[in-house]
């Protein structure tokens, strides 16, 4: 009998992952190596963030939470989205989980049936596939060109739906390439999906790493 699912067995491991790990490796060996693999800022975590942990260790806030996150920061979350994305959303409507991964795998699961395809513009983040296969959807990888920015237009998103397509992924600003979407760009994906009725995952991750003239838009903003 196998020892794992056929769900698990259809997954491949992290490359970022392993690539990080080689580089850790041959830093230990004294080796000078510029690690570029995983999104892990070179500088420490701030210090006021530390004490806060630390206050919050020593108040014995060391128990079980809500499922979405605890109140406060839901609220805090509710507060930071109009401010910074003209989004309007209730502490209610909003869920925090451990990391962006959790948050993009829950929402794909949330949404993806068996066989369901999903999207994905290329090049992405190596576990947006994984992802979906891990859900029993199947990965629709579309090739974005440097003369559109490494962006998919409205002609590439249209030409590879089918009626078995449930989601696409947008991720702006873009991981690995920094492509930033416009808000007009934004709009005309939106416009298509929502004639489709095909649920769009935003990965916003890197909304505060944008430079030179380009501005972040939330595609969430944008509509209706």
């Amino acid at each position: 009998m196998d020892s794992i699912s056929s769900r698990i067995a259809k997954v491949s491991p992290s490359l970022t992952l392993a690539v990080t790990a080689q580089a850790k490796a041959m830093i230990a060996k004294g080796e000078e190596v510029y690690a570029l693999a995983g999104g892990e800022p070179e500088v420490d975590t701030p210090d006021f963030i530390k004490q806060a942990a630390i206050q919050a260790l020593n108040d014995g806030r060391t128990k079980y939470t809500p499922a979405g996150g605890i109140p406060e920061l839901r609220e805090a979350l509710s507060a930071k989205f109009l401010k910074d994305n003209n989004l309007n959303y209730a502490a209610n409507q909003i869920c925090v989980t451990a990391g962006a991964k959790m948050a993009c795998f829950n929402a794909i699961l949330a949404v993806v049936e068996e066989g369901d395809e999903v999207i994905i513009p290329t090049p992405y983040w190596v576990s947006y596939p994984e992802m979906v296969r891990l859900a029993g959807g199947v990965p629709v990888l579309v090739e974005t060109k440097e003369s559109t920015g490494w962006k998919m237009t409205p002609e590439q998103f249209e030409d590879a739906m089918t009626p078995a397509t449930k989601m696409v992924i947008i991720n702006s600003p873009g991981n690995p390439t920094g492509a930033v979407y416009t808000a007009d760009e934004l709009r005309a994906l939106g416009e298509i999906a929502l004639g489709e009725d095909i649920v769009i995952l935003s990965d916003e991750i890197y909304e505060k790493l944008v430079y030179g003239e380009s501005k972040h838009v939330s595609i969430a903003s944008l509509s209706d």
